[in-house]
């Protein structure tokens, strides 16, 4: 096993599997990569740029270690590194997959958040996914492009996806001895693996079961069959040494405040940070500065998370940061369970797909009634995007829990990007003012957007409040990253123990 000193894991070899553009192969490559070495008895961090869930559950089923993103908008460049070297505990090599086209980040925002950055962050080399069943000669300017583009990132290998035959992978070989990266796999044209999508991309691992599992392994062995492993670990081996130490969420409810972030202006302005003794502090969730100690109550803070199939989206620092904040987190799957965990005293509902599911949902009235109690008596329930919708009156129709008075349903339209949030109302997660980034992913409706104490303040695409807080009730669209604000958490679990 490969480890770096103590807290940094400084010296785990890495590797960042990118493309020039979407729909290249990196999923394929990178879960193949993953699949391989695990079955080679190698310990595999896998991570995923930028804030999607769903391939994390495929590198989680791949390695059978939690999937992790790294997200330099979301969490703030300063957490990547910290971020990556807490999920690499232990390893033997860590694989990173990319996001869109290597240099493609945030919109407007040139390189943040993008696959480049997070390799520049990491002091890791790029092998480059390229599609080449389209090219020939030509896959050498495209490579050269990419390699020359920011002589900061280190292309130090393509991988060549859905080539047609013999005569086609010597053409592009010898077009490339010019560019001096060498190659590092072959995947044929016809080599297919069944990973199903629909409207917003891949079907979820905890939707598939089985069918997943033979996924994840057909990709195993045709990287495995494709692709230089050896030659591979050398360039992992390649990478720098990292510097500092790895996020830990004890540590984290401590000492780190979010990071600061552009205020978005909705017409009045922020409110001024609490002043100490010291002068101003960076704000934090709880509007209080930094606590001195972690809360720690064990065992007597039941926090209900939401899981199964319908709800399938979480970042795994939440329930780590929940935890060290005290609390002792149960999953519960609404599809299946009829009643919540014994003794909850809050509940988190994170992102999904419960539009899929809507009559199982509204089938299990039991726990729909149960959820409306607890909310109506204040207990404190915390909804991002398929937890707002389960929370609504009805969803396509369906009855949910009833919870908000606003009917929610499909639509054509896409929403997706990253958000600069404000907190507009006090509640459970956060005070009015506290400034959070976020994402939105999804292609539903709920009518009307906001309650009379929204939840977010939003400026991208339009100026608009957002999202619902009432009594302990906490819902929106917005998906946050906790480890960007850990006093989220605490917050939460201090209201779960009062309420």
């Amino acid at each position: 096993m490969v480890t770096g000193a103590v807290g940094s894991v400084g010296s785990v070899p890495r590797l960042v599997v990118a493309a020039p553009a979407s729909g290249s192969g990196k999923t394929t490559v990178a879960t193949g990569l993953m699949a391989a070495w695990s079955a080679r008895g190698m310990a595999v961090s896998p991570h995923k740029v930028g804030p999607d869930y769903i391939d994390p559950g495929y590198h989680a089923l791949a390695t059978g270690r939690v999937g992790r993103n790294l997200d330099a908008y979301l969490c703030g460049a300063e957490l990547v590194a910290p971020l990556f070297a807490h999920g690499a505990r232990g390893c033997d090599i860590a694989v990173v997959e990319g996001v869109m086209g290597l240099f493609d980040g945030a919109s407007g925002e040139g390189e943040l958040a993008s696959t480049a950055q997070v390799a520049k962050l990491l002091r890791a080399p790029v092998v480059l996914v390229v599609d080449a069943s389209a090219q020939a000669r030509s896959v050498a300017a495209l490579v050269h492009g990419f390699v020359s583009f920011d002589p900061e990132v280190r292309v130090g290998g393509v991988i060549l996806n859905k080539v047609a035959s013999d005569r086609h992978e010597a053409v592009l070989r010898e077009a490339l001895e010019a560019t001096g990266v060498p190659v590092l796999g072959v995947l044929r044209r016809g080599a297919v693996v069944e990973t199903p999508s629909r409207h917003l991309g891949l079907v979820p691992v905890a939707e598939r079961a089985a069918d997943a599992v033979a996924a994840v392994e057909a990709m195993g062995a045709m990287v495995a069959e494709g692709c230089d492993l050896a030659g591979l670990v050398a360039l992992a081996s390649s990478a720098g040494p990292l510097v500092g130490a790895a996020w830990d969420a004890d540590e984290a409810l401590v000492s780190s405040p979010p990071p600061p972030l552009p205020f978005p202006s909705l017409g009045a302005a922020p409110p001024d940070p609490p002043v100490g003794p010291g002068g101003p502090r960076p704000q934090t969730p709880d509007g209080l500065g930094v606590a001195a100690t972690p809360v720690k109550a064990a065992g007597s803070t039941v926090i209900a998370l939401a899981g199964g199939a319908a709800f399938s989206f979480s970042y795994a620092e939440h329930a780590e940061l929940l935890t060290a904040a005290g609390a002792e987190v149960v999953t519960f799957d609404p599809l299946r369970d009829e009643e919540l965990p014994e003794g909850t005293s809050g509940v988190v509902i994170g992102g999904g797909f419960p539009e899929v599911y809507a009559s199982e949902l509204s089938a299990n009235e039991a726990l729909r009634r149960q959820i409306a109690e607890l909310a109506a008596s204040g207990t404190p329930v915390a909804a991002e995007c398929a937890g707002l919708l389960y929370l609504c009156r009805e969803l396509d129709g369906m009855p949910m829990c009833g919870v908000l008075d606003a009917s929610a349903r499909m639509s054509e339209r896409l929403m997706l990007g990253y958000r600069d949030a404000v907190a507009v109302s006090d509640g459970v997660l956060a005070v009015a003012g506290t400034r959070m980034r976020g994402h939105e992913f999804h292609r539903t409706v709920v009518e009307p957007g906001a309650g009379a104490s929204p939840a977010w303040g939003v400026r991208v695409p339009e100026r608009r409040v957002e999202g619902f807080v009432e009594g302990g009730v906490h819902a929106s669209y917005l998906h946050t990253h906790w480890a960007s604000a850990p006093g989220v958490a605490r917050r939460f679990v201090e209201r779960c123990r009062t309420s």
